[in-house]
C-alpha cells in the first residue's frame, strides 16, 4: 500500500514552540513552502556503526530515487510523534516499535536546526536489514557516516535533511 502517493492528509501546523495552531492539507503545506509542520525520522543502525540508508522509489512526489533516512513520515493531524513513529515504522520497514530497541535522538526545529520541519529523530538498533516496503524504497546500503558523505561528494542525490541529520547525530560533515 502506497498511501503517500494518493492521500492528501491533514497536517497540524505549529508555532515556534511546536504547539498546534491550525491544520492544512499536505498539498497546501508543500505548495506554500511551509516548515511549521511535524515529521518523524529514524535511523536503523547496526552494531558496526553503519546506518541503513534506503533509496526512495522513483515514483515518489518529492526526492524520487534519492537516498533517504531509514524511515520518515508526516505527523498527521491529531497524532503524536510517537504514534507516527509506530505507524510509519510498521508501514515502511515492517518493524514493530514495541518490540524494537528504539531511542529518541533529539527534537529539531526548522528555525534552530535548519531542517525542513519540526521533527523527532529516533534510532533503531538492529543488525538485520528491515523487511522494507518495496513501494517506498528500491534498494539500500549499510553505510558509515563517512561512506555516506563520500557518496554525496561523488554526486549521489539525497533527501534534503539526510546530510544534516547524519551530521547532527553522528558527527560527520561534508
Amino acid at each position: 500500500m502506497n498511501t503517500t502517493q494518493t492521500t492528501d492528509e491533514y497536517l497540524d501546523l505549529v508555532d515556534e514552540n511546536d504547539q498546534v495552531i491550525n491544520k492544512k492539507k499536505r498539498s497546501e503545506v508543500y505548495a506554500e513552502h511551509l516548515s511549521n509542520f511535524r515529521v518523524v525520522n529514524a535511523f536503523v543502525i547496526n552494531s558496526k556503526g553503519e546506518i541503513w540508508i534506503p533509496r526512495r522509489a522513483p515514483n515518489k512526489r518529492v526526492f524520487p530515487s534519492c537516498l533517504d533516512m531509514s524511515m520518515g513520515g508526516h505527523v498527521e493531524s491529531g497524532e503524536s510523534y510517537e504514534q507516527t513513529l509506530k505507524r510509519e515504522t510498521q508501514e515502511e520497514l515492517n518493524i514493530d516499535t514495541d518490540k524494537a530497541q528504539v531511542t529518541l535522538l533529539g527534537h529539531l526545529s526548522p528555525h534552530k536546526d535548519g531542517v525542513s520541519a519540526f521533527m523527532n529523530v529516533y534510532e533503531i538498533k538492529m543488525d538485520e536489514s528491515p523487511n522494507y516496503n518495496k513501494d517506498d524504497f528500491t534498494e539500500y546500503f549499510w553505510l558509515t557516516p563517512k561512506a555516506l558523505f563520500e557518496k554525496i561528494a561523488q554526486g549521489e542525490k539525497t533527501k534534503s535533511d539526510l546530510p544534516t541529520l547524519v551530521k547532527i547525530f553522528y558527527g560527520q560533515s561534508l
